[in-house]
């Protein structure tokens, strides 16, 4: 009753919050776009406003010769459709409609599978022969919880661009495949770091078609690719040959699989939330002021603060996305999906994809920032921001409460965090520690940003202190700490993330912190050349002992469930915080077993202050598994009666 309840009043506040929307009746079928065979191809698409469409064939995806033209006929609701004999693999095709008697430009299929350069052209191909080798069989790593996750966060081009990656093919979705790399002095990098570093899944920032690059001059520029230009189709850049469609969906392909049978799956950074582009975007030349979200001026809004807002609440909205989530999952067998901006979109939207991806696999993770650039018109009780985690089972949120309170605010570059002495940062820290539930050891009061727990279990938690945005977490420091040595910098980077990885919830890492990457102290590098992005493999070889600590610290979380407990109740049950007399001072117990642990008891206590901690223990005898940069995954060393705790450093006990 509460559930109809709940729609009720959605659909009302939907229908009050654009009134300048057009509305048309769903389109209830599943076979819009191109469906091909050796006889015939099948051509549709979705225009109610069209009073024409044409169908256009050219031999090449820019340039070259129209072949044909074809009429297109109406069927369905607002579908217009066409069949052409013969076989038409290798060709290209645009639409073009003509509304209020005004013929529009020609635009790539919306639901186009496959693109030539640049994504201009749709193009016809058989998606079978881009399978690679026993591609039907290839199965994804298991994984009993959610909360068993570790997510390592990349840029494609970022692993392997570099120089001395030692890999052939550079910047590509192929460089993700190759086995056996090494860099200087015989590091380990690409596929083989990423394995060696114990991660479970790997999380690819947008690799869909984007705008911004020029696929006929690759490696001459760089973007993040959050300006979606066609939502079922690799990016070219990435491909070995931009110009031939099957390139890059047998490439991406080729990437998955190898990631699969190294252990890793796969997370797609999905850019749902806007295009590239308003006017000119397919979208808006085959109906225009659909897909978009309006104000109450009847003019756009633009949340993304990328000059438009999908209007994920509109039927045919909603049905794109979800078919487009399907299409990765069921074509290249994708294990997860980052939404950016997930505040954007509709609470309805977002528990229907989970509930679709729940009839293929429940284990695909699903998550997104919960929040979004810029205001938007769509009411905040009915969109999918952090504050309504918990309306929306399955899917998780980012934790920038711990983030920030771990390093400092993520805007004002010069503002210190725990880590770096700024007292009062504890309750914002132990609200990700518990997974950002309800727990009664929390002043949620003095929470820096939410006054409220957010997450009905730990899984909807992602707890991270940088990510490709910003800085670096080591240029973080290094800004906010100018008069700091080298030492004292990696003291604080390894106890950010120490924190994060001794946490409940889902810990994300951005490629590189485990060797100190750096982008220079720049901010906002999502168009800065490689030199700028790129995973420095020398870094690696320089401070070889940084990532040696992170690898042995995803192990100890790996190692042990107590860290990864699965619901509230199981930690509102086993962890406990300890009341500590010194400022800038957590410390916590986890104790009878948690989850299964062979540990009974686990004593952790962060010191973020200058100042050394000495702690007179209440039980007589404990192994130490952490302290400062040392651990021991078998720990054999007994500490009595008192423990020191160096400043800005972490100390992780147990008993078995």
């Amino acid at each position: 009753m509460l559930s109809i309840c709940f729609y009720i009043l959605y659909e009302l506040l939907i229908s009050m919050s654009s009134p300048t929307q057009t509305t048309f009746p769903e389109y209830q079928g599943n076979d819009l776009g191109l469906k091909y065979s050796q006889s015939a191809s099948v051509f549709k698409v979705w225009a109610p406003t069209a009073e024409a469409m044409k169908l256009h064939f050219y031999d090449k995806g820019t340039d070259g010769t129209r072949i044909k033209t074809f009429s297109m006929e109406k069927s369905g609701v607002g579908v217009w459709q066409r069949e052409v004999a013969g076989d038409l693999q290798g060709q290209f095709y645009t639409y073009q409609s003509t509304i209020d008697g005004n013929e529009k430009q020609e635009v790539t299929d919306p639901y186009a599978i496959a693109v030539g350069v640049n994504g201009e052209r749709a193009a016809v191909i058989d998606l079978r022969k881009t399978d690679p080798i026993d591609w039907k069989n290839d199965k994804k790593p298991s994984q009993k919880s959610f909360t068993d996750i570790v997510i390592y966060e990349l840029h494609i081009r970022d692993l392997s661009s570099h120089p001395k990656s030692g890999i052939k093919n550079k910047g590509t979705f192929l460089g993700l495949t190759e086995k056996g790399t090494r860099g200087p002095s015989l590091i380990k990098t690409g596929l083989d770091h990423l394995v060696d570093l114990g991660v479970t899944h790997l999380h690819i920032l947008p690799a869909f078609d984007y705008a911004s690059i020029d696929e006929t001059h690759v490696g001459q520029q760089y973007n993040w690719g959050y300006d979606p230009k066609n939502y079922n189709v690799p990016e070219g850049s990435y491909a070995t040959d931009p110009y031939t469609p099957e390139t890059r969906v047998k490439e991406f392909k080729e990437m998955v699989k190898a990631l699969h049978q190294a252990g890793i799956s796969v997370v797609m950074d999905v850019v749902y939330n806007h295009t590239s582009g308003l006017e000119n975007s397919n979208f808006s030349q085959l109906v225009p002021d659909y897909y978009y979200r309006k104000n109450k001026e009847g003019k756009f809004s633009n949340a993304s603060a990328c000059g438009n807002e999908i209007a994920s609440e509109m039927p045919m909205v909603n049905k794109f996305i979800k078919e487009s989530v399907l299409h990765w999952i069921r074509e290249y067998h994708v294990d997860g999906f980052r939404f950016d901006l997930m505040g954007i979109h509709d609470i309805k939207l977002m528990n229907e994809i989970r509930d679709e991806v729940n009839k293929i696999d429940p284990s695909i993770f699903i998550y997104g920032e919960g929040w979004t650039a810029s205001s938007s018109p769509l009411p905040d009780s009915v969109r999918a921001l952090k504050a309504n985690t918990y309306k929306m089972p399955g899917i998780a949120a980012f934790c920038d409460e711990m983030r920030d309170g771990i390093k400092g605010h993520w805007s004002n570059h010069k503002d210190k965090g725990f880590v770096s002495g700024k007292p009062k940062m504890e309750e914002s820290i132990k609200f990700g520690i518990v997974g950002a539930i309800q727990h009664k050891d929390i002043d949620y009061k003095k929470v820096n940003y939410s006054k409220n727990a957010w997450a009905d279990s730990p899984s909807q938690c992602i707890n991270y202190v940088s990510c490709h945005d910003d800085m670096t977490l080591l240029d973080k420091l290094a800004i906010s700490n100018p008069d700091v040595s080298e030492e004292e910098l990696k003291k604080r980077q390894i106890l950010s993330n120490t924190i994060v990885m001794t946490s409940q919830g889902v810990p994300f890492l951005h490629a590189g912190v485990d060797f100190l990457n750096t982008k220079n102290g720049i901010s906002n590098s999502y168009k800065s050349p490689d030199s700028v992005n790129w995973l420095d493999w020398d870094r690696k070889a320089k401070y070889l002992a940084i990532h040696e600590f992170y690898k042995n610290l995803i192990a100890l979380r790996k190692a042990h469930p107590a860290f990864r407990m699965t619901s509230k109740e199981m930690i509102n049950k086993h962890l406990n915080f300890v009341n500590l007399k010194e400022e800038n001072t957590i410390a916590y117990k986890i104790s009878g077993n948690a989850n299964g642990d062979e540990w009974k008891e686990i004593f952790v206590i962060f010191n973020g202050s200058n100042e050394n901690l000495n702690y007179k223990l209440e039980e007589s005898q404990w192994l130490r598994a952490l302290e400062g940069q040392n651990i021991e995954l078998e720990p054999v060393t007994v500490i009595k009666e008192s423990l020191l705790i160096k400043s800005f450093s972490a100390v992780i006990l147990a008993q078995k």
